[in-house]
């Protein structure tokens, strides 16, 4: 039963990362997800101090604070200050990242939080944070409540909105030209990739929610022109690379995290290599049928 539950938050932080993870990789920001997952650490750190408990719910207010923040100061210094996109996400995380370090070293005999929790977290750790009702019932791992709610609020947003999230991913100008508010369609998106980063690595930690953000969206992209079906295979190699990963990490006695994130470089190296040899077929037929 444990693998049960460790296997679906994974999948669901890879559903969720993936359908979000395709607009950012249409809209060439797929590394704003790496940007927010290192820039939550300082308002971790800075939650513990005022309120003086671990307590999830404070944290998470803090890393969202942060993570909105940090989306915020890369918009101002790549419209603003004129400088290229990646060079501002750059900037702003590695800023709030080592504001966060030096915050846990400052403050080090009074937090008794660690920088490698945020950023490798532990899946393993989820049947045995429940949520249990005032009557006693057990209703399972809490995190998977969270995500579970995270998914559906995604999936309603990109159903209500996925006129306004394509034409503002493909054509910004056009959009804007025919009444469509780019700005808030840009932030509301990294909004919620700020929210999915925040409320996901507490459980699977930075570097998986990066992942999943990146790799099963590139992976489809190779495969079809096509956003229905990017979104639609995305959730796929998400969900499957979390389930091949959980396997791996038991088989090699490993990192769940770190085998789930091998599962989806292994797919998108699949991918490629498919793709490739589409090509030179597709390419040698034309060839046979010229000559």
């Amino acid at each position: 039963m444990d693998a049960f539950w460790i296997i679906l938050v994974g999948a669901l932080v890879a559903a969720c990362g993936a359908i979000l993870g395709s607009f950012l990789l249409l809209r060439k920001m797929t590394m704003i997800g790496d940007a927010i997952s290192h820039a939550v650490l300082p308002g971790i750190v800075l939650a513990y101090l005022v309120m003086q408990s671990r307590d999830s719910v404070f944290m998470l207010v803090g890393a969202a604070v942060f993570g909105i923040l940090t989306t915020v100061l890369i918009e101002v210094l790549s419209k603003k200050a004129r400088l290229q996109e990646d060079a501002a996400i750059g900037i702003s995380f590695t800023w709030m990242f080592a504001i966060g370090v030096i915050l846990i070293s400052y403050f080090t005999g009074q937090i008794d939080l660690d920088q490698e929790c945020v950023l490798y977290g532990e899946i393993l750790y989820t049947p045995y944070d429940t949520w249990i009702l005032g009557n006693g019932i057990n209703m399972g791992p809490r995190n998977v409540w969270i995500l579970g709610s995270l998914f559906l609020l995604i999936l309603g947003f990109v159903f209500f909105s996925y006129k306004a999230l394509l034409l503002t991913s493909f054509d910004p100008l056009f959009a804007a030209a025919t009444g469509v508010s780019v700005a808030f369609w840009h932030y509301a998106l990294m909004s919620l990739v700020s929210l999915t980063t925040v409320l996901s690595f507490e459980s699977v930690g930075a570097i998986l929610v990066i992942a999943f953000l990146v790799g099963p969206a590139a992976t489809a992209y190779l495969i079809t022109d096509s956003l229905p079906r990017m979104l639609a295979l995305s959730v796929i190699f998400g969900i499957t690379a979390s389930i091949l990963g959980y396997y791996l990490s038991v088989w090699i006695n490993g990192s769940t995290a770190g085998s789930m994130t091998v599962a989806i470089g292994v797919q998108f190296l699949l991918a490629l290599g498919y793709v490739k040899l589409f090509d030179r077929r597709r390419m040698k037929g034309k060839f046979n049928a010229v000559h």
